[in-house]
């Protein structure tokens, strides 16, 4: 698998972080949340069961190097990263119960020749 995705919880003043850090392999990348109009890419998305014990405010957001890569065959744009990307999620518990967060992730993985199909990862992490 050309990326290694790793999912882990923190508690940060008050509130929990959900982190999806995504390792890729030299020669690969994986597509922003975000793409322009002109982008044909399957763009990362992130999909949360409901918890009536959890809230999440805001969206998922990003922290990497977001390279922005022009087609001139195509004529597209793409938004992407080449190396790591982390994907962070804000996490309110409203109980003390312990309780999980899951969902799942669809990425699209691609190199500068090919690209494999669209890929649904579920995940769950604990929150104590």
């Amino acid at each position: 698998e050309p990326v290694t995705l790793k999912f882990t919880i923190e508690p940060v003043s008050g509130h929990y972080l959900l982190k999806c850090n995504a390792h890729l392999s030299p020669g690969w990348h994986l597509y922003s949340q975000v793409q322009p109009k002109s982008a044909i890419a399957v763009p990362t998305s992130f999909r949360f069961n409901r918890n009536p014990l959890l809230a999440l405010p805001g969206k998922v957001w990003e922290k990497g190097k977001l390279e922005m890569v022009r087609d001139e065959v195509l004529r597209t744009e793409t938004w992407q990263y080449t190396t790591s990307v982390a994907f962070h999620q804000k996490v309110l518990k409203k109980t003390k119960a312990k309780t999980a967060l899951s969902g799942s992730v669809t990425y699209q993985l691609c190199t500068d020749e090919k690209c494999l199909p669209p890929k649904t990862v579920p995940f769950s992490v604990d929150i104590q």
